[in-house]
């Protein structure tokens, strides 16, 4: 019977260096994903209030969740993400829940800004545009109060 094979520790190490930044090394236009995803950060600071915490920041990835026990389609949840933020390849992803929970929200969101969901809540933002950044930050807005409406946060 053979012993099973260990990783060797440089593969180790490569895999924690890739987990830092997603195809940080690959992509062309990563000092531009960086400046896109620190933008989308600092739109996600001021609601960071009560039980709205921000999680991660470092390493290319962020994360706004209300920690507010709450009961939704009868179960419970101990957690609740709000909108997180995730450097890719060729676009930074700005996954905004308030939009996959409340459809007709869509409708209030700025057209340019419905024009990058690729999914049902994921925005891919491939430029550093200041009207689509303030386009977010009206999202967040609104997504908060709806949030708030339901006794979420």
């Amino acid at each position: 019977m053979s012993t099973p094979k260990k990783a060797s520790p440089k593969k180790i190490v490569a895999k924690k260096e890739r987990a830092l930044i997603k195809y940080s090394d690959k992509s062309k236009g990563q000092p531009e994903m960086i400046l896109i995803f620190d933008r989308i950060k600092k739109l996600l600071l001021p609601f960071e209030k009560g039980v709205m915490k921000i999680h991660g920041g470092e390493g290319g990835q962020v994360f706004l969740i209300s920690h507010k026990e709450v009961e939704i389609s009868g179960k419970k949840r101990t957690e609740l993400w709000f909108a997180s933020a995730l450097i890719q390849k060729g676009y930074v992803g700005f996954y905004y829940m308030p939009i996959y929970g409340y459809k007709k929200l869509g409708e209030q969101i700025h057209p340019e800004l419905m024009k990058c969901l690729k999914g049902k809540a994921c925005f891919h933002i491939k430029k550093n545009d200041e009207n689509l950044f303030k386009q977010i930050e009206e999202a967040l807005k609104l997504g908060y109060e709806n949030y708030k409406k339901l006794g979420w946060v």
